[in-house]
């Protein structure tokens, strides 16, 4: 068996940024439901086409909009529903590695070492006792408003994508949630989600399942594979982690992100983080910046990405930078790179010719 234990959780904070799947999910849910998915958006900023980019980053407060929109909106949605409806693709590279570590185990180490490139609001820990293994969520972390719904929604996202990378092969032995047994008729669902009916006004959240599993290999692993996926984690992460340490900074960086077609301006970005524009410029120097630094950053960024599609006109990507033209999109490209981006753009695809 492997060695029994688990690496600690690379952060117990639910307070990064992550991709916007998560909030997809959850707005498909509600769509489901017949929900308008504006409604479930409403107070977030984002709107449709942001929720359809995968590349784009959303903030923990803009995900947790999304959950108190729905249950206000539908307080019938379960979080075992919600976290049934995740997969390891959810996960874009960290499930690339899930389904391709070695083994259960290796998974499990792997998921907590980059647990910050996931969706979860619940803080983790995982020990083996008694021959068990037992994964345990600290459900005082989550605020109290939506923590019955996220903390199941996250151990059923757990245990959904860990019996999908094993190929359906696990069983757990036990559900412990520690909330008063709801009034509602979504047993049958939550004995889907989990394969066993969850015991309510446990003493914490957790998931029980044989330790023998840890040793599984996974029909999916592949050496080269999960060397290349892991090393995609660390670079998405290592990013996040170093500018995390800057505080506001990076909820500035993904806020702006988000409003660039706009011209990014300070008063919306300060807006949406509940703060006066001059506290928000307090802060930022606070920790050593300023917001035309972090602007010109993210616009530098997104003009690289936006620069390679070569379906898209400098004009088009002036636009959605939030330039009135294309020229002050070569003035500022020059600033940030000393050369000009006609230069780097892929030839456009012309019509094709038939064969003479």
């Amino acid at each position: 068996m492997m060695s029994a234990t688990f690496e600690p959780a690379a952060t117990r904070d639910w307070d990064f940024p992550r991709y916007v799947a998560g909030t997809a999910l959850l707005v498909a849910l509600g769509s489901a439901r017949g929900l308008d998915p504006a409604l479930l958006l409403r107070g977030t900023g984002l709107g449709a086409r942001d929720v359809a980019d995968h590349r784009r980053e959303v903030t923990a407060a803009q995900e947790l909009r999304v959950v108190r929109n729905l249950l206000a909106a539908d307080p019938r949605v379960t979080g075992a529903e919600a976290g049934a409806a995740y997969h390891a693709s959810t996960f874009g590279p960290l499930g690339f590695a899930l389904l391709s570590s070695p083994t259960l185990g290796d998974a499990a180490n792997l998921a907590l070492r980059f647990i910050d490139l996931s969706f979860s609001f619940t803080p983790l820990s995982a020990v083996v006792e008694d021959g068990a293994v037992v994964v345990t969520g600290d459900e005082h972390a989550v605020p109290q408003d939506v923590r019955a719904f996220v903390v199941e929604r996250d151990l059923a996202a757990i245990w959904t994508v860990l019996r999908e990378i094993c190929g359906g092969a696990p069983r757990l032995s036990a559900v412990g949630l520690p909330f008063p047994a709801p009034d509602d008729d979504a047993a049958a669902g939550r004995r889907a989600a989990f394969g066993v009916a969850p015991r309510w006004a446990s003493r914490s959240a957790t998931l029980r399942f044989d330790a023998s599993w840890l040793d599984l290999r996974l029909p999916q692993a592949n050496a080269h594979a999960f060397a290349l996926a892991e090393s995609l984690c660390h670079d998405l992460v290592s990013p996040r982690r170093d500018r995390r340490r800057h505080g506001i900074a990076e909820e500035v960086r993904i806020l702006v992100a988000q409003r660039l077609e706009d011209g990014a301006p300070m008063a919306a970005v300060a807006a949406a983080l509940g703060l006066s524009e001059r506290s928000l410029r307090r802060r930022l120097q606070d920790a050593g910046m300023s917001y035309r630094t972090l602007l010109d950053e993210v616009r530098a960024l997104a003009a690289e990405r936006l620069l390679a599609d070569p379906g898209l006109t400098l004009d088009d990507i002036a636009e959605r930078l939030g330039y009135a033209e294309a020229t002050s999109l070569v003035v500022a490209y020059r600033r940030w790179t000393g050369r000009t981006p006609r230069g780097l753009r892929p030839p456009r695809p012309g019509p094709s010719r038939s064969p003479a």
